[in-house]
């Protein structure tokens, strides 16, 4: 709401009076001014609070841990915020060509975050050094000049309100962050909602780098021309055209770009690159002899060259005992159940998978569902599109007799509910007598602590535990989080002890045998940290 005039202390400069005393002369009335200024303020809120978000996501795709990334964005901005109000405060003899200033350079920075943040990972993130740290150095200073710029905005439209009428400071400072904070809530709302599942990341922050330079340079130039000299004038169009070029052709060849990326990040063999509601699914490979591979988010989920080493350790040793009801959490690529369904005796899978797109591509995909040899498809099998932990919750007790938890490695924020104490506390109650739980608990030898944590989570829930490792024979090229792991860690868990060993009336594995899950078990227990606390839902204990 808009307060109404206060009388003016004596000695202040009257309604209407300019920065040195004399009028300001609008072209609109009073009131309809006020409003607009208020409305610019709504607008660049609403961007500002696009550009937070769009770092925090961004950051939180290319370079893993939610938590970390938001942290790391929101302080460094809310504390350059601050930086930049001081600062603005030289700015206020000349208000209106400071904001216009401000404004087309917010534009130019927050649209085009974006994409260079994206450009340095894919084609730097992956030259170690002196640079294996560059794209978070580059977060940091994305964060930082963003901030400074948002926080400079609030003393110049504060100075424009009351150079259009002079009110008390409270009154003035309620009709600015009233605007401001509306703003942000509908910024706030349209980023989830609108910008990112219609327009993508980079389309999106550029139409909004777009939508700032328009806002903020139609307010200084349409209400306030008259504080701006001529040569000013000229050189905030001239500004602001540059801007808008640079965020049009950049919007223009943003396809080519992603493309680009892609092939940066994934080489020049993607098949399929899709966002689902979930993740970024990318397929490479899969024909003419070449190996598939399945990223999520960035990082290799499958190798087609590795992944019958994974999936084998994974399901095999779980299986040895009664194993007619299966349920596999995750796995929406379908070769967790083409193992299972290789068991003799095997009466139904239940497939709990949170991204019916993934399982769609399992289904479709000429490569994928050769290598999964349709498993999807049997009629024992069973999907359900759902959240593992809430189905969980609803599952009817001892409905199963080997439960697969075929999930991303608990250091991902996302994933580190389905490694908590209470997340195998229920699937303890789903398991039936002589049940077995397998757990993949990430790579074993670069992340020792989370390996153990997710053991020591598992023996709170009232589970006992036989931790074990395999290795990979191959090593991915390909940069950033999509570098395979050199091996992955294992824990199979029961109620009583699980004795690790394969069943001998089910199939021979082509990569395991007793000796070795015996070796790899060895292997396994050199690397325990001991003494590590359970990780729950409202304490996770799991690295970023």
């Amino acid at each position: 709401m808009i307060e109404p005039q206060a009388p003016a202390p004596p000695g202040s400069a009257q309604p209407g009076d300019g920065p040195g005393g004399g009028p300001v002369r609008l072209p609109v009335r009073q009131g309809t001014g006020r409003f607009l200024v208020l409305a610019g303020v709504f607008v660049c809120a609403a961007c500002g609070l696009v550009y937070e978000l769009e770092l925090v996501a961004l950051a939180t795709y290319l370079m893993g841990d939610s938590v970390t990334q938001a942290s790391v964005v929101l302080s460094v901005m809310v504390f350059a915020m601050g930086i930049g109000s001081l600062a603005a405060k030289r700015l206020c003899r000349h208000a209106a060509a400071g904001f216009g200033a401000v404004e087309a350079v917010l534009a130019l920075v927050g649209g085009c975050s974006a994409m260079a943040l994206y450009a340095v990972f894919a084609w730097t993130g992956g030259w170690g050094g002196p640079w294996a740290s560059g794209p978070r150095v580059l977060l940091v200073a994305f964060s930082l000049a963003t901030g400074l710029l948002i926080g400079a905005e609030v003393p110049l439209l504060m100075e424009l309100i009351q150079r259009i009428r002079r009110q008390d400071a409270g009154g003035a400072v309620a009709d600015l962050f009233a605007a401001d904070y509306v703003g942000a809530l509908v910024g706030g709302l349209a980023f989830p909602f609108l910008l990112l599942p219609f327009l993508g990341q980079l389309t999106g922050a550029l139409i909004t780098g777009a939508v700032n330079a328009v806002v903020g340079g139609a307010l200084v130039l349409g209400l306030f021309r008259q504080d701006l000299t001529r040569r000013a004038r000229l050189l905030l169009v001239a500004a602001n055209a540059c801007v808008l070029a640079v965020l049009a052709s950049a919007a223009v060849l943003v396809d080519d770009f992603e493309r680009a990326a892609r092939h940066a990040l994934y080489g020049s063999d993607v098949r399929v690159a899709l966002r689902t509601d979930v993740q970024e699914v990318v397929l490479t490979g899969g024909r003419d002899g070449r190996p598939l591979g399945l990223y999520l988010d960035g990082r290799l989920r499958v190798s087609g060259r590795e992944e019958l080493r994974y999936h084998e350790a994974l399901v095999h040793p779980a299986m040895t005992g009664p194993h007619a009801r299966v349920l596999v959490l995750g796995g929406g690529d379908g070769l967790a159940a083409r193992e299972v369904l290789r068991h003799p005796g095997v009466r139904r899978v239940d497939v709990v998978e949170l991204d019916a797109d993934m399982v769609r591509l399992a289904r479709r995909d000429p490569a994928l569902s050769a290598l999964n040899a349709h498993a999807l498809d049997d009629p024992r099998v069973r999907v359900t599109t759902a959240d593992a932990f809430d189905w969980l919750r609803g599952a009817p007790p001892a409905a199963y007799d080997v439960v697969v938890s075929d999930l991303p490695h608990p250091g991902i924020t996302a994933s580190t509910k389905l490694y908590s104490q209470e997340f195998y506390g229920l699937a303890r109650r789903v398991l039936g007598p002589g049940g077995r739980l397998v757990v993949h608990g990430g790579p074993v030898a670069s992340r020792p602590h989370d390996f153990w944590t997710v053991e020591a989570t598992l023996r709170a829930a009232g589970l006992r535990t036989a931790p074990y490792r395999t290795r990979g024979r191959f090593v991915d090229v390909a940069a950033g989080p999509g570098r395979a792991p050199r091996d992955w860690g294992f824990v199979l868990a029961a109620r009583t002890d699980p004795g690790l060993r394969l069943d001998p009336s089910g199939p021979r594995p082509r990569t395991l045998t007793e000796a070795s899950l015996a070796a790899d078990a060895r292997a396994a227990a050199r690397t325990r940290v001991p003494g590590l606390p359970p990780s729950t839902l409202v304490h996770p204990r799991y690295a970023g």
